[in-house]
């Protein structure tokens, strides 16, 4: 079963651990609302200085986002396709870093402490599946290994969702 880990320190080092831990919690497990939860809770105690992490799948039949599991205060229910970054990274299927969401076009400001945020986009044989979001109440908390790491980490997380 499931032990809290204790990290390196090392960030990419205890990312690749972190993706083996998602491995070992997915594994023989076929419900998308469990891997989904069991992935934010993850997420949420490995990231530090993290206000939201969570997930939003997409609805095409009202062509937006619908809030999905998630850890953090009670968020927006609903994202149109598009709008915010969530809603970006859902139509340009591209990560978004944001280091300041206040410069962000748009910014839907669902907790008034997040300050920067991480969006990667969920793609299940080439259709929108969902979008992770984390935020954090620190300006330009994510960078380049971040986004390259979730990225990854999102990935695995697809094959168990497939």
């Amino acid at each position: 079963m499931f032990q809290t880990v204790t990290y390196s320190g090392e960030r990419t080092k205890d990312y690749e651990q972190v993706i083996q831990q998602l491995k070992a919690l997915l594994e023989g497990e076929k419900n998308h609302v469990a891997n989904l939860a069991n992935a934010t809770a993850l997420l949420q105690q490995f990231l530090r200085d993290i206000n939201w992490v969570g997930f939003y799948l997409w609805d095409e039949e009202d062509n937006e986002l619908v809030l999905g599991p998630f850890q953090g205060l009670p968020a927006c229910i609903r994202i149109p396709y598009g709008k915010g970054v969530c809603g970006t990274a859902a139509e340009q299927l591209s990560t978004q870093l944001v280091p300041d969401v206040n410069e962000f076009p748009g910014h839907i400001a669902c907790d008034s402490a997040s300050r920067s945020e991480i969006v990667v986009p969920l793609v299940i044989q080439n259709k929108l599946y969902g979008v992770l979001d984390i935020d954090s109440p620190s300006f330009d908390r994510f960078d380049q290994i971040d986004k390259q790491y979730l990225e990854k980490f999102c990935h695995t997380l697809i094959s168990f969702l497939q």
